[in-house]
């Protein structure tokens, strides 16, 4: 959408079901694994969004064959990936992914000839400092013209020796799991150490070891800051991916700003993703959260309560709590979060200064931020290219009159139909579906 997208305000308490497609986080693993397996793997329930897409169409270049094939009704077709990777002399468009930009060099490495890795205009502002610098500590050649950004070349030779690594991931646990992700590979294995400030985000690693040891790698994550993967095969895997649990908790917020109810089926009763958190979270803000075998529910408070919370565990959850914070009854402070100016955007600045635009009191701390909620006013909430500064826009839209999103079709890098989904979660409240049917978007 070219012009600013006119956020839709609630009519009355949300009262929804809706359904989410795969985590994109499990579905980038996935496809990266398939493609170093041995044999033919199939993904179900993938998530088809830009990131996603920019995955596939990377390992392509590379060699690797990912097809689609039937997949179960209401869910599109599934992900058939054959392996095959010895392609270099390509070039990869990263987007604004983090997961391709980090994920693909280790695996490059692996082909023989340059692989180019390109990206958005705005992609340079991503770090890629720890990652190149550990290749080149394996002994892998690397073009980047002194700019620890992209776009820079890998000169694969078709090995890695692997062996010990140390590396500095404090700006992202991306970094590690993009080395664990290809380790097997190498011909030592792959031994990755952490130096520094603590690692945010680190149950995205523990997503990663998981996932490797479903395609039979043998990883050792018993010290802390330490990873080894021994040298071996990967299998094929056959998996059925995860609702991104990410992407729901903008959904989830519509109930906790609206004082509804929002059901969304398939949660997972254990999991690896980060979002999870988002339960316990939107419990310690008044929040009424019900989790049982068929899917989450959350029902929203009369009066929404300031929290002081870590959320380096959970980073990508800041926008959509800084949301929720931001009409809540008192002040909060999101703590833990530094690492987030590093991503699409300067996360930090960017919340701050959008809030504060439409009239809310946003400190910017060192490691977070400090909110102090006020009486909002509409206007254009701008995204700086950025996904969940969208969801963030719309959940302030749900309550405060006038909002309008500037670039929401940025929420294709991971949710591809969030308007639609977003629009039909808010008009289930019509004297056709009153509160209380859960009429909503499926």
């Amino acid at each position: 959408m070219r012009q600013p997208w006119p956020a839709p305000q609630a009519r009355g308490p949300v009262d929804a079901v809706v359904t989410l497609p795969g985590s994109k986080s499990l579905t980038n693993r996935y496809l990266v694994l398939a493609a170093l397996a041995a044999d033919v793997s199939r993904l179900r329930r993938p998530l088809r969004s830009r990131d996603t897409l920019l995955m596939a169409e990377g390992l392509r270049r590379l060699g690797g064959r990912v097809l689609e094939a039937p997949g179960e009704p209401g869910h599109g077709p599934d992900w058939i990936v054959e392996p095959g990777l010895v392609t270099g002399s390509c070039t990869v468009d990263c987007g604004l992914a983090g997961t391709v930009m980090r994920f693909l060099p280790p695996l490059a490495a692996l082909a023989r000839g340059p692989v180019t890795f390109r990206g958005d205009p705005v992609a340079g502002r991503r770090p890629m400092g720890p990652g190149i610098g550990a290749l080149r500590a394996l002994g892998v050649a690397v073009d980047d013209a002194g700019r620890g950004r992209v776009p820079f070349t890998v000169l694969g030779t078709g090995s890695v020796s692997g062996g010990l690594v140390r590396i500095d991931a404090s700006s992202s646990s991306q970094f590690v799991s993009g080395l664990l992700l290809s380790a097997a590979r190498f011909d030592n294995g792959l031994e990755v150490v952490h130096e520094g400030p603590p690692v945010p985000s680190r149950p995205h690693i523990q997503m990663t070891t998981e996932v490797l040891r479903d395609a039979g790698v043998v990883v050792d994550d018993d010290e802390p800051n330490r990873w080894r993967v021994e040298p071996s095969e990967v299998f094929g895997l056959d998996v059925l991916v995860e609702p991104d649990l990410s992407n729901a908790a903008a959904f989830l917020a519509a109930a906790m700003v609206t004082g509804g109810t929002v059901y969304v089926p398939g949660w997972p009763a254990h999991t690896t993703q980060a979002g999870d958190a988002i339960r316990d979270i939107f419990d310690t803000m008044g929040g009424s959260v019900s989790l049982a075998r068929e899917g989450i529910t959350v029902t929203g408070p009369t009066t929404v309560h300031g929290l002081d919370i870590d959320l380096s565990h959970a980073g990508e959850l800041a926008p959509v709590v800084a949301a929720v914070a931001a009409v809540a009854d008192g002040p909060s402070w999101l703590r833990g979060i530094g690492h987030l100016r590093g991503h699409e955007t300067d996360r930090l600045a960017a919340l701050g200064t959008e809030i504060e635009a439409r009239g809310g009191r946003v400190e910017v701390l060192a490691d977070g931020l400090h909110i102090r909620p006020r009486p909002l006013r509409g206007g254009v909430f701008h995204t700086y290219a950025d996904h969940r500064m969208a969801m963030a826009g719309a959940i302030l839209g749900l309550v405060v009159p006038g909002m309008r999103v500037e670039d929401v079709g940025t929420t294709g890098k991971t949710l591809p139909d969030f308007v639609t989904r977003w629009q039909a979660m808010v008009g289930a409240l019509t004297p056709e579906a009153p509160a209380g049917s859960r009429a909503g978007s499926r």
